[in-house]
């Protein structure tokens, strides 16, 4: 085993592009919100009932969060729970164009 050569491959450094899930962009962002939710919850040392007591919002959403299932949630409820959770969100969108759009359509 330790004669076997690994081979590296670099990543787009967005692991669900990656791993050729089709809306790669708004789970990796889901992902990082998700994150930061869960950082607030352990800085303050909240648990998920604390948390239900101070936002509202249901204790399962944030098992939830803990958990990374993240299905049931839009980009727009996870920062309006970071915004309940005394936090805010600064979005910097940058648009590249991919190779595939940069070469010329073929038509057969």
């Amino acid at each position: 085993m330790k004669d076997q050569k690994l081979e590296v491959v670099r990543g787009s450094g967005n692991a669900f592009r990656d791993l050729g899930h089709q809306n790669a962009d708004a789970e990796q962002f889901k992902a990082i919100l998700a994150a930061e939710i869960i950082k607030v919850l352990d800085r303050d040392g909240l648990s998920v009932r604390a948390a239900h007591e101070r936002t509202g919002i249901a204790a399962a959403d944030f098992s939830r969060i803990r958990n990374v299932n993240l299905g049931r949630f839009t980009v727009d409820r996870l920062m309006s729970i970071i915004n309940r959770l005394g936090s805010r969100v600064d979005v910097k969108i940058r648009v590249r164009r991919t190779a595939a759009a940069l070469q010329p359509a073929v038509t057969v």
